[in-house]
């Protein structure tokens, strides 16, 4: 018999049974990605190796040495 009065929690059909599953939650979806090869992805790898490329340049100006003598000294 078909039931006219849905309580919470569920959803009434089409034609008027009660649908005992779950509510299903509303979907939510990113709109930008931010994992993989993404343009995010990419300008945080190149920013990252520029902070390395000055940090070796600094490097080597400051100890008045290569980074190859560098690692040979280790």
């Amino acid at each position: 018999m078909p039931n006219k009065y849905a309580t919470d929690g569920f959803i009434a059909t089409d034609d008027g049974y009660t649908n005992t599953f779950a509510v299903e939650p509303t979907i939510y979806v990113d709109a930008e990605n931010t994992a993989g090869w993404t343009k995010y992805a990419e300008k945080l790898n190149g920013r990252l190796a520029m902070i390395g490329f000055v940090a070796l340049i600094i490097t080597e100006v400051v100890g008045g040495d290569t980074l190859i003598n560098l690692l040979f000294q280790l």
